[in-house]
């Protein structure tokens, strides 16, 4: 196992997660899949992410990275590949193999945007970096912090040890866990049950993370450092929350921010599992389509993909979410918005994460890389939906103001979606991989 097999998210930390798998979680399909046979084949392909992207920069002059004789490659590394800094966000569990350089006063920092992921940890030899490549799902890397003229980024294949598991859909990815640890930072043992996404309740969220911002009278697991400060959360649930700076936990000027932003944490449990679902549809596609040409026996997975990307099952907020207003800009910058000035990235915070409930990875270039008879078949179930062709019960606490504004905006932002799109009746798709009687009923998996 390599020194950043628990690379970068699957070692975020906090208090377990007990209960039921959650409908959205693909039915309970979330088995490892056949990920390093045809047609994945993931080791032996070669990515096309954004680190790949600027490794080949780099190494032909085109970008040189600026060295920082206190934070290395960080700083120039975020700029290069366009990620905020206030997206940070800071994590004091021991789970990495870097354990040793992480505790509750030398905390991980985690840095992200819509596909790229850097972690850092002062005075560490390396930091950690991950992107979702289109096909592929999570690409790790490491890059050792000495100064060099070009920097490597090291394709890191022992980090897919931990990060293909049911915690990641059973594919390459990423996943924010929930765990207690001690006063050193080090897990707990038999705490560590269950990935955080948007279905989490609040309560349930952050243990292992320094969490900045406001959430009101909701409590949640931030903050603590050691058994005793969970034994107190139990009486004073609030005892470490609004928290606006943390110097009684930390040195700030070991961070380029002083934060750890609870707006920035929540955004980036949606899209780590709403990528994580892209990537599983994507293989269990491909790998259909070679068995039995045909998509039939995935009704179950496309269901729960559809109920994730328009949040039927997200936890509500009982109070207002207020993080680092800077991140807020960071994240709508970004924005892609129609006629009336409408965004999927609108963020809402207060009864909800996002005003119009519907994910900005419809966008992505990994939902666009999804095999065309699953694009394609996912475009007309959404469009049904949206128009209320599609009664399914499933789909109906989606209030029909939003159903109508997402297909607006949808309808002005998403380039090449079906003409149907813009119609004002739309025919279903007739493709026989989705609609002809199975040949092989028996073979269904």
């Amino acid at each position: 196992m390599s020194r950043v097999t628990h690379l970068l998210l699957s070692a975020f930390a906090a208090v377990g997660l007990a209960g039921p798998l959650l409908a959205e979680d693909f039915q309970g399909s979330t088995h490892t899949l056949a990920y390093e046979d045809p047609p994945i084949s993931y080791s032996a392909q070669k990515p096309n992410d954004r680190v790949a992207k600027l490794q080949a920069q780099i190494a032909s002059g085109e970008v040189k990275l600026k060295w920082d004789d206190q934070f290395g490659w960080l700083p120039a590394l975020l700029d290069a590949l366009k990620v905020p800094k206030s997206s940070q966000m800071l994590v004091f569990s021991q789970t990495s193999l870097q354990r040793h350089a992480i505790n509750p006063r030398n905390p991980r920092a985690i840095y992200y945007d819509e596909d790229v992921y850097v972690g850092y940890i002062p005075n560490a030899p390396m930091m950690e970096v991950s992107a979702v490549d289109p096909k592929l799902g999570g690409i790790f890397y490491s890059l050792d912090q000495e100064r060099q003229d070009k920097p490597t980024f090291t394709r890191n294949q022992d980090c897919i040890q931990c990060h293909v598991s049911g915690r990641s859909l059973g594919v390459p990815g990423h996943f924010v866990r929930s765990l207690e640890t001690d006063g050193s930072g080090d897990m707990i043992s038999g705490t560590d049950t269950s990935e955080v996404d948007q279905c989490t309740p609040i309560a349930d969220r952050w243990g292992g993370w320094y969490v900045t911002g406001q959430s009101g009278a909701q409590t949640h697991l931030g903050n603590l450092v050691g058994v005793t400060a969970f034994e107190r959360h139990k009486t004073e649930p609030t005892l470490r929350d609004n928290l606006t700076e943390l110097s009684q936990f930390i040195d700030p000027q070991k961070y380029l921010r002083p934060h750890s932003d609870i707006v920035a944490l929540m955004v980036l449990e949606h899209q780590t599992h709403m990528h994580n679902y892209i990537t599983r549809l994507n293989y269990e596609t491909r790998i259909m389509m070679s068995m039995y040409g045909h998509i039939r026996y995935l009704k179950s997975q496309e269901d729960a993909f559809l109920r994730y990307l328009l949040f039927t099952e997200e936890t509500p907020l009982t109070a207002p979410l207020v993080g680092d207003p800077q991140y807020v800009k960071d994240f709508l910058a970004e924005a892609k918005r129609d006629s009336k000035g409408r965004s999927l990235r609108d963020l809402d915070m207060k009864t909800r994460m996002f005003r119009y409930p519907c994910s900005y990875l419809i966008y992505s270039p990994a939902f666009d890389a999804l095999p065309t008879v699953m694009r394609d078949h996912l475009l007309q179930r959404l469009y049904d939906i949206l128009t209320g062709s599609d009664t399914n019960p499933q789909f109906a606490k989606i209030a029909a103001s939003d159903r109508q504004a997402i297909l607006e905006i949808l309808r002005e932002t998403k380039p090449n979606l079906p003409d149907y799109w813009r119609a004002k009746t739309a025919e279903r798709a007739s493709d026989p991989a989705i609609t002809a009687p199975a040949k092989v009923a028996s073979s269904a998996p």
